[in-house]
């Protein structure tokens, strides 16, 4: 199930708007863009974010931050209960100007959900404005999320790191997945190293972690993270997982929010 969806048109006296809808289980959003920012949060259930550069899968936790003019795509994991923000163009701020994962605050949470609740702020309302500015600010000092999974360009390659992403799960051998990609293995790996910056193996592995940061964000069990992660048994995910996030995911999955 797919659509493609515009952000609401840009009229002068709505600074901010927000967004309220449930989407079912694979439900997508195809690529698309618009002159908007846009906060892109659930408070229920994972997305996958996909520009042409990078790829996100984000659980109630984290949010997604897409500059206007980035074509996004979206896809659910899961119902999702989607609280999305747009806010219109402005005056750049240098800490806004690239995509990226944030960590949602309980203040910031908070505030997506009642601003999702106005639906529409109006421009010169000091309340509105006050709630704008506390946005940016929060948005902008926000913690990065270790969530972002760069893609490469090359057509061979972008095919057999979608095939990665749609089953992470996977214990298949790379030397098995390459085949009927277009390209040799060595081809990709070397296609990998030059166009993400990371080894073959590496990318499978953060693909792997960010699949575990969404299970266990989504509350998953340690163990039930770890298999849908494409480990066998819980001891060398969580090695895994120290190794890539300094703490353990029993340690991640219960702190606080």
């Amino acid at each position: 199930m797919s659509a493609t969806r515009q952000a609401p048109r840009d009229q002068d006296g709505f600074p901010v708007r927000g967004l309220a809808v449930t989407y079912p289980d694979r439900y997508r959003i195809e690529r698309h863009t618009h002159p908007w920012a846009q906060l892109v949060y659930a408070a229920g259930g994972v997305m996958r974010v996909v520009t042409p550069q990078a790829t996100w899968l984000t659980p109630p936790t984290r949010a997604i931050w897409v500059p206007g003019g980035t074509p996004h795509e979206i896809e659910m994991r899961g119902a999702v209960a989607m609280r999305t923000l747009y806010l219109a163009p402005a005056p750049g701020d240098a800490r806004l100007d690239a995509c990226r994962a944030i960590e949602v605050a309980p203040l910031l949470r908070e505030l997506i959900l009642h601003m999702v609740r106005i639906g529409m702020m109006t421009e010169g309302d000091p309340a509105h404005e006050r709630l704008e500015a506390i946005l940016i600010d929060l948005l902008a000092a926000a913690e990065t999320a270790p969530l972002e999974l760069p893609l490469p360009s090359d057509p061979r390659a972008r095919g057999f790191a979608d095939r990665l992403l749609a089953d992470p799960s996977s214990g298949a051998a790379l030397s098995d997945l390459a085949r009927g990609s277009g390209a040799s293995l060595r081809t990709l790996q070397r296609l990998f190293l030059a166009e993400t910056g990371l080894a073959l193996d590496a990318w499978r592995g953060r693909a792997r972690m960010q699949q575990a940061l969404a299970s266990l964000g989504a509350g998953a069990s340690v163990t039930q993270a770890a298999l849908d992660a494409g480990y066998q048994g819980p001891s060398a995910f969580i090695a895994a997982f120290k190794r890539a996030f300094g703490t353990t995911p029993s340690r991640y999955r219960f702190r606080p929010s």
